[in-house]
């Protein structure tokens, strides 16, 4: 039971220290200061995460990878075609 909160505090953690990023690229278009080929790391490792919390049934892990992957890839995306 704790460490199943202790997850929900670290999912909750990680994925909103993620949005303010997210949310600013989404406004701007501006993503001359990412790097693309950590960030297609980073969206294919979120992709891993998430797949890993489903298959072993940590709902934590899947739902804030969940979250995490579409907002890294509205970026990925938005670096690709706003370069």
């Amino acid at each position: 039971m704790y460490i199943t909160l202790i997850g929900y505090f670290a999912a909750f953690g990680t994925t909103v220290s993620f949005l303010p990023q997210a949310i600013k690229t989404i406004r701007t278009k501006d993503t001359s200061g990412i790097s693309l080929s950590m960030y297609s790391l980073f969206t294919a490792g979120t992709l891993l995460w998430l797949l890993y919390g489903l298959l072993s049934g940590s709902l934590p892990v899947a739902v804030a990878n969940a979250i995490t992957f579409v907002f890294a890839s509205i970026i990925l995306i938005y670096k690709i075609r706003y370069k």
